[in-house]
This record gives structure tokens, C-alpha cells and sequence, in this order.
């Protein structure tokens, strides 16, 4: 979604579970090997193109070097931050949920 801001992740696999393809996802698009802690929500918006449903967890980094394979910029914010960006509309009940949370 040119100019606004996603969470990074992308569609399950066969087989896969939402934990399994989201550490996939982030290994191939930052480089970063993670650790899923706590499931946050599942949104779906329709688009034009077609529905989206997005599942949002927290996680942390085990290893590996932040790079970008598929996005032009990344931003680290506080969850206090995060409603400074302009998101895509599945995102947006995920940033209101973590923008609640104290770091």
C-alpha cells in the first residue's frame, strides 16, 4: 500500500500457522530472526483488490541484522508513537490496541 505504514509480515503458506509464517516473513523481509510473544488481534478490511485479514503479535528479535528486502523505510517507535504515522486500514485496530500498552 504505496505511502502508508504496514506491519511487516505477509500471507500464511500451506501447512504454516500465523506464528510460523510470521517468523518466515520477517527472516525474508528484514533478515531478522524473531521470537513471537503475545497475539494482539485479527482485523479484515476490504479493499478493492480484495479482503486483507491481518493477525498482529508482539515479538521479539533472537538475531540477525535489520535489512530491507521488499520495503523502502523502517521506523522502531514506543507504543505512544505510533499513532504519528499514517497506517492502512487493517492495520489501524492493531495500532490502537498497542498504542494502549506501556513499554
Amino acid at each position: 500500500m504505496p505511502n502508508l505504514w504496514e506491519f511487516p509480515g505477509g500471507k500464511i503458506e500451506p501447512g504454516e500457522t500465523k506464528e510460523e509464517a510470521l517468523t518466515r516473513e520477517i527472516q525474508e523481509e528484514l533478515g531478522l530472526t524473531i521470537v513471537v510473544d503475545e497475539f494482539i488481534n485479527t482485523a479484515r478490511f476490504q479493499y478493492d483488490f480484495g479482503t486483507v485479514e491481518l493477525s498482529v503479535f508482539t515479538v521479539h528479535i533472537e538475531a540477525g541484522e535489520l535489512r530491507l528486502t521488499e520495503h523502502s523505510q523502517h521506523k522502531w517507535l514506543k507504543p505512544s508513537e505510533l499513532n504519528t504515522l499514517t497506517w492502512a486500514p487493517v492495520d489501524i485496530e492493531a495500532v490502537n490496541i498497542l498504542s494502549q500498552k506501556s513499554v
